[in-house]
């Protein structure tokens, strides 16, 4: 498919640690995103939630997150890194599936770290071709990856636990107005709600309860702190039957009221902009 210039979404390249701006919860909370994610670590450690399983990382990994992927990661003090990120609507080669991979060899971290660096470059120069150039060092960047995905260890055989987790997660990221409740998606995954529970607790260290509670409380985070929209509507988008229950819920996991949290997100917005 040709470029095309005027396709609307993010397509820009930033320091890992920009992801958490506006608080820690944007990543660790389980949640999916409307762009395509590279993320190139290159120093220090975490965990991510990733394809229905979680586990660690060192440096040297890269994170390939597609859109509508579910995801939480865990980033430590040291950790370094940089970030790519392609609106959803844009064409790009990048992998269509979640991968991570930890890269040893040198010649190969060399090879990322030259194509990210070319990408700031085109950024920084953001004339009539930059986007354009910037998709042509991504689609290098999926070419890439996919290289090394077909050799890696990372890449084996799958459980049929992780397939369950994966295809629970994948529900969960295409459910944003909350239709299903967690027995809801066992039932549609054909298993009972204690099976689903095991299996999930074995693979990312997290209920399926948990999962859902997360993927909706980021959601709810998120419009509170993103948006204008009423109490009551953001209640009813997110499938929670009455405003006071979205209250009771926002205040139980995070110890402020949604009104709280709201002007809390437009004071640290105000400083925000000012460096900008």
């Amino acid at each position: 498919m040709p470029f095309d210039p005027n396709t609307t979404g993010p397509l820009d390249v930033s320091p890992l640690l920009r992801l958490l701006s506006g608080g820690a919860w944007q990543l660790e909370l389980a949640h999916e995103r409307d762009c395509h994610l590279i993320l190139w670590i290159t120093r220090g450690q975490g965990r991510v939630l990733l394809d229905g399983h979680c586990r660690g990382f060192g440096p040297h990994t890269v994170l390939c997150i597609p859109a509508r992927t579910l995801f939480a990661l865990e980033l430590g003090r040291q950790s370094i890194g940089q970030v790519l990120r392609i609106g959803e609507a844009i064409p790009s080669g990048l992998p269509e599936k979640p991968m991570q991979i930890r890269i040893g060899d040198m010649q190969e971290q060399a090879r990322l770290n030259a194509l990210f660096d070319s990408m700031l470059r085109e950024q920084q120069i953001n004339d009539d071709h930059a986007a354009r150039a910037i998709c042509s060092y991504a689609d290098l960047i999926g070419i890439h990856l996919q290289r090394l995905w077909a050799i890696a260890p990372e890449n084996g055989r799958v459980s049929a636990a992780r397939r369950l987790c994966r295809a629970y997660c994948d529900r969960l990221a295409h459910d944003p107005e909350g239709k299903f409740n967690m027995a809801g998606h066992a039932a549609e995954l054909k298993v009972t709600p204690t099976h689903l529970t095991r299996v999930c607790k074995q693979e990312t260290g997290k209920t399926a309860s948990a999962l859902l509670t997360e993927r909706q409380l980021h959601s709810a985070r998120s419009l509170l702190t993103r948006t204008a929209m009423p109490m009551r509507d953001i209640a009813e988008c997110l499938g929670f039957g009455s405003a006071a229950y979205f209250t009771r819920f926002i205040t139980q996991h995070t110890g402020e009221t949604p009104s709280a949290l709201r002007k809390m997100a437009q004071k640290e917005a105000v400083p925000a902009a000012l460096r900008a």
